[in-house]
C-alpha cells in the first residue's frame, strides 16, 4: 500500500517529540498531531520544569533562614509568592515557546487536531482529511485521575495542574497520597508557611521505595512541622464552605483532619479514551496501551511511548521510548530495547530522594540474591561542612561477582549523586572497580567509596 507518511505520531510531548526527531534524522516521511492548545508536553507545562522551578525557589529560601550555622546573617528572610509564581510562569513560556518552535519547524508535518482511528493505518484528526501511514506512535500522555471517593467531588479539591496556577498560598492543607507528588508538595507548601497533613493509604509514604528510604523522610518531613498519617482508609470528605474535612479510618479506628484545602496527589490515567483504539484492534490494559520491549503494541507497526504506556511516569523514560520507537520503525533489523537494569527514579525533596536498579524490596520479591551496605552522610566530610548530615547512600551488589545491582541515596543532591551509580550500571562495574576509582576529597561523591569498600571486602575478586 502507499501512505501519505511513513509515521504518524499522535502526541507532541517529550515522547512524541523525540519520536519525530529520530524519525527525521532516519529519513522517514514523518507528521507529528496534536490536539492541546498548548504544546510541550507534561513535562514542560505541568510537570517537571515548572515544579522543580517552585521547589527550587522552596530551597533557596530555606537555606537562606539557616546560614547563621556559619556566622552569615540574614534576618527576616520573607517572600513574594506572586513573584515566585511569575517567574516560575515566565520561565515556562520560554520553554514552551522553543518547543512550538521545534514543532512547527518543518522538519516533518504539525497538525492541530484530535486523532482517532479509522482503522489500523488511518486516522481521521478534526477537520483535516483523514490521513494514513505505515506506522504510528501513540505518545499522549496523561491527565491527573479523578479521586476513587466521590465525597471528594463535592467537597472539592485541587490537583497538581491547579496548584500550577495558585495565585496565593492556602492557609491549610491535607495532601492525599504519598507518593512524589505527594511528598514533593507537601514539603514546598509546608516550607512557605502552609500548615500540611499527608494522608497516605500504605504503612508508609514512598512505597515503591525501601523502608528504610521511606522512615527517613518521614523522620525529617515531621521534624520539620509536617504531620503524616499513614495507614488509612479514606471514608468520607465535605466541605462547610470555609474548611474541608477529610474522614478516614487508621488501623480501624475513625479519625478526620480538616483545611482550608486539599490536594489530591493519588495518580495519573492514560489519555486514550478519544483515540478508538478498537478500530484499530490495539489492547488496553488497566487503562494504559501496553507494549512489548520494542515498544510495539498488540498491532505490531503501531507503537507507543510515554506516560500512556507507563509503566513509569518519568521523562527519561519516556524520551528513550519514543527514541527506541522511532529507530525501531527505521530500522526492523537492529531494534533498541530499555535496559531494564537502569530504571531510575529521583524525588525533588530535601535531601533529594534517589534510586537506580534494584531496590531491597524488588530484589527480595524477585528472589535475587544480593550483598547490601551503607554509609550516612552525617560520618561524610563534605556534608558535615555544608551542615547537610541528613541521609545516607546504600550500595546492592551481586554476591558473587560484585556486579552492582543497585544503588540509593538520600542526601544532598542525591539526584545527581546516583548517576555516578548509573555509570557504573552501564558498564556493568563490580564493587571492586567502583573502590578502586578515585574520588577527590572532600566531595559529595566520594561517600560511594565508602559502601564500595564495605562489599569489596565481602565479595572475592573474580578477575
Amino acid at each position: 500500500m502507499t501512505f501519505d507518511y511513513d509515521l504518524a505520531i499522535i502526541g507532541g510531548g517529550s515522547a512524541g517529540y523525540a519520536a519525530a526527531h529520530t524519525a527525521v534524522a532516519d529519513g522517514l516521511r514523518t507528521v507529528v498531531i496534536e490536539s492541546r492548545l498548548e504544546v510541550g508536553g507534561l513535562c514542560i507545562l505541568r510537570g517537571c520544569m515548572p515544579t522543580k522551578s517552585l521547589f527550587y525557589a522552596a530551597e533557596v529560601m530555606q537555606h537562606a533562614r539557616h546560614v547563621g550555622l556559619w556566622g552569615i546573617h540574614a534576618e527576616n528572610v520573607g517572600f513574594d509568592f506572586a513573584k515566585v509564581m511569575a517567574h516560575k510562569n515566565a520561565f515556562i513560556a520560554d520553554l514552551a515557546e522553543d518547543r512550538r518552535a521545534q514543532l512547527t519547524s518543518g522538519k516533518f508535518q504539525f497538525i492541530r487536531g484530535q486523532a482517532r482511528f479509522l482503522d489500523p493505518h488511518t486516522v481521521a484528526v478534526d477537520d483535516h482529511e483523514p490521513l494514513t501511514a505505515g506506522h504510528f506512535v501513540i505518545a499522549t500522555g496523561s491527565s491527573v485521575a479523578p479521586p476513587h471517593l466521590s465525597q471528594l467531588s463535592e467537597a472539592g479539591y485541587l490537583t497538581s495542574d491547579d496548584v500550577l496556577r495558585l495565585t496565593h498560598l492556602p492557609e491549610s492543607l491535607i495532601i492525599l497520597g504519598g507518593g512524589p507528588v505527594a511528598v514533593e508538595f507537601a514539603q514546598f507548601f509546608a516550607r512557605f508557611g502552609v500548615r500540611v497533613t499527608l494522608l497516605q493509604r500504605s504503612e508508609h509514604i514512598l512505597s515503591n521505595f525501601d523502608t528504610d528510604a521511606a522512615m527517613e523522610i518521614e523522620r525529617i518531613f515531621r521534624r520539620d512541622g509536617i504531620e503524616i498519617i499513614t495507614a488509612t482508609e479514606l471514608t468520607d470528605a465535605q466541605s462547610d464552605g470555609r474548611r474541608k474535612t477529610v474522614s478516614f479510618l487508621h488501623h480501624g479506628q475513625p479519625g478526620a483532619v480538616s483545611a482550608s484545602d486539599i490536594l489530591l496527589a493519588i495518580g495519573r490515567k492514560s489519555n486514550i479514551e478519544s483515540l478508538d483504539l478498537e478500530m484499530a484492534g490495539v489492547a488496553i490494559e488497566h487503562g494504559r496501551i501496553p507494549a512489548n520491549e520494542f515498544m510495539q503494541t498488540s498491532i505490531p507497526h503501531i507503537y507507543t511511548a510515554g506516560d500512556c504506556t507507563g509503566p513509569h511516569e518519568v521523562v527519561h523514560l519516556a524520551v528513550q521510548q519514543g527514541t527506541n520507537a522511532a529507530h525501531n520503525i527505521a530500522h526492523p533489523d537492529n531494534p533498541r530495547r530499555l535496559d531494564e537494569r537502569l530504571l531510575l527514579a529521583v524525588i525533588f525533596t530535601e535531601p533529594q530522594v534517589a534510586v537506580v536498579g534494584l531496590t531491597e524490596k524488588a530484589a527480595t520479591t524477585r528472589g535475587i540474591p544480593y550483598l547490601t551496605a551503607g554509609h550516612p552522610f552525617s560520618e561524610l566530610g563534605k556534608s558535615l561542612i555544608m551542615g547537610a548530615t541528613d541521609g545516607y547512600v546504600k550500595l546492592l551488589a551481586d554476591p558473587q561477582s560484585g556486579e552492582i545491582l543497585g544503588g540509593a541515596c538520600i542526601g544532598p543532591y542525591g539526584g545527581e549523586l546516583i548517576h555516578e551509580i548509573v555509570a557504573a550500571m552501564v558498564k556493568h562495574m563490580t564493587v571492586h572497580e567502583l573502590a578502586d576509582m578515585p574520588h577527590y576529597h572532600p566531595t559529595l561523591a566520594e561517600i560511594w567509596a565508602y559502601p564500595a569498600e564495605s562489599l569489596a571486602d565481602q565479595i572475592p575478586r573474580t578477575m
